[in-house]
């Protein structure tokens, strides 16, 4: 599982969280003069989880509370995607690709 996980976010171009020590403090990469982050780091840790706990779900099928927390999980990655793809639709596409969402 971790060697998925490194492969995962080495794709997206998060090696550095990928080798982290599981407790270390992770920031977003800050852009622009605010510092505020952007919307590339947290979709491919949400869809690290996603997929986490898909396969969970593969020997699990009843845990309903670990369903919702997926729930929450595919909302939200999908409407940072929707910001993006209002923004920037170039960098939406790119991103898509990199993770492998749509065929």
């Amino acid at each position: 599982m971790r060697r998925r996980l490194i492969a995962s976010l080495t794709v997206c171009g998060l090696a550095a969280l990928a080798l982290a020590p599981a407790g270390a403090a992770t920031k977003p990469p800050a852009t622009g003069s605010t510092g505020s982050g952007t919307v590339f780091f947290p979709n491919p840790v949400a869809q690290l989880g996603i997929q986490t706990l898909t396969d969970h779900f593969k020997t699990h099928a009843k845990d309903n509370h670990s369903r919702r927390g997926l729930l929450m999980m595919v909302n939200k990655r999908r409407s940072l995607l929707d910001y993006l793809k209002r923004e920037d639709a170039s960098r939406y596409s790119d991103l898509i690709a990199k993770l492998g969402l749509r065929k």
